[in-house]
This record gives structure tokens, C-alpha cells and sequence, in this order.
């Protein structure tokens, strides 16, 4: 069982049902006055299966297919085993989802007009753990080596936050990035040592044979 194209299709199909059903879309949108004032904490996840238009669902759901078979793997045959690791992938993303709109939610828990929607913050939980399989492999767009784009990430995304002045969730990218990072560290580091190891020896030494 793939959890990455159950997240797929489950968020595609439900995005597309709130497309034409601002219902829907009100009831799952994350709004932090309603998780403070009535306690709808499941907004926390439900955001991530809705999306603006699209575009957006389908640059997101590309990311996650990018990136989430890869990392679903490796919690698999890695480190915490076939039995249990496609099942923590499942709860890693869903955790990335709620930990990436904590911030916008102490930042606008009283500001009522504030609402977001996307899995952008999950799905960029995804990413470093995926980059660091394999630091110096290049992306075809943008053609960077994926080590250098995750940090240029992470410093736009702080720099678009701050500048502010656009609709997109640039914090819940930030956030959502730097949470992929630190568990993904601090799970290898107890389960899995020589994923770091060998992530360093990689980073230092660009043409030694990647962990896959």
C-alpha cells in the first residue's frame, strides 16, 4: 500500500468537491478564531486537503509526488521497518501539517479575517528528508543541487514572510520545512544513525554512491 498516492488522491478529490462547495471549503479551512473561540482543532489537518484553484493543488500534489514515495520508503526499509513505516510516513505528514500552522496560529488567532488552505507546509516537510538522501542530486527546475535549494527555501521562505504583501502561506512553508528537517534528524539519529553518516559523507565528499 502507497500512503503517498492515498494522500494524492484523497487531496485531489476532496479539493476538487470544495472547488464548487464553499461549504466544504468554510467548514475545512484553517482559521485559527475558530480553533481558539470553539475549539475546531481538526482545522489543524483538514486545510491540508483543500486547495485555492488548480494550480495550486497541482503544484503541491506534484511536490508530494516528487518527494513522498521516496521518503515513505525510507521510513520503511530503514528505520522503522516494513510493519510500521509506511504507517509513520502517514503520521509524519499529518503531524507537518498541524506543526506548520502553529505559528500562523498564535500569529492570527484573533484576527478574523485570516484563513489559509493548502498541504504546502506538509509537503515541504517532505523535502529535506528527501534532499538528504541524496544532497548534491540536481532538480530539473530549478537546476540546483537539491542541498543548495533546500536552504535557498528556507531563506525565501523567511524572507516572503517577513516582506509579507501576497496571499501565500510563506510561513507555513518556512515552518513546515524546518519540521521535516529537525524530526527527520532527530528520528534518524535515534533509529538510524548511518542515514546521517552517510548523508555527511555524501554532502563532503559529491560523488560517493548515494544511501539508496
Amino acid at each position: 500500500m502507497n500512503f503517498t498516492l492515498i494522500l494524492i488522491a484523497l487531496t485531489v478529490l476532496i479539493s476538487y468537491q470544495a472547488f464548487n462547495n464553499p461549504q466544504l471549503r468554510g467548514n475545512m479551512l484553517f482559521i485559527p478564531t475558530a480553533v481558539k473561540n470553539q475549539g475546531q482543532y481538526y482545522r489543524f489537518l483538514t486545510h491540508g486537503f483543500i486547495h485555492a484553484d488548480f494550480n495550486h493543488l497541482l503544484l503541491n500534489m506534484w511536490a508530494l509526488y516528487i518527494f513522498g514515495p521516496t521518503v515513505e520508503s525510507i521510513f520503511s526499509a530503514y528505520i522503522f521497518g516494513p510493519t510500521f513505516g509506511k504507517l509513520m510516513f502517514l503520521v509524519f505528514y499529518l503531524l507537518a501539517l498541524a506543526a506548520s500552522s502553529l505559528p500562523d496560529y498564535f500569529r492570527h488567532q484573533d484576527n478574523r479575517a485570516y484563513a489559509s488552505l493548502g498541504a504546502s507546509g506538509a509537503v515541504a516537510a517532505t523535502m529535506w528528508p528527501y534532499i538528504m538522501i541524496d544532497p548534491w542530486n540536481w532538480f530539473i527546475f530549478p537546476p540546483l543541487p537539491a542541498f543548495i535549494l533546500g536552504i535557498g527555501y528556507i531563506a525565501y521562505s523567511h524572507y516572503a514572510d517577513k516582506r509579507g504583501g501576497s496571499n501565500v502561506g510563506h510561513n507555513a512553508h518556512l515552518w513546515g520545512a524546518i519540521f521535516g528537517l529537525v524530526i527527520y534528524v532527530a528520528i534518524s539519529w535515534f533509529a538510524a544513525p548511518e542515514i546521517l553518516e552517510t548523508f555527511f559523507n555524501r554532502l563532503f565528499e559529491p560523488r560517493g554512491p548515494a544511501f539508496l
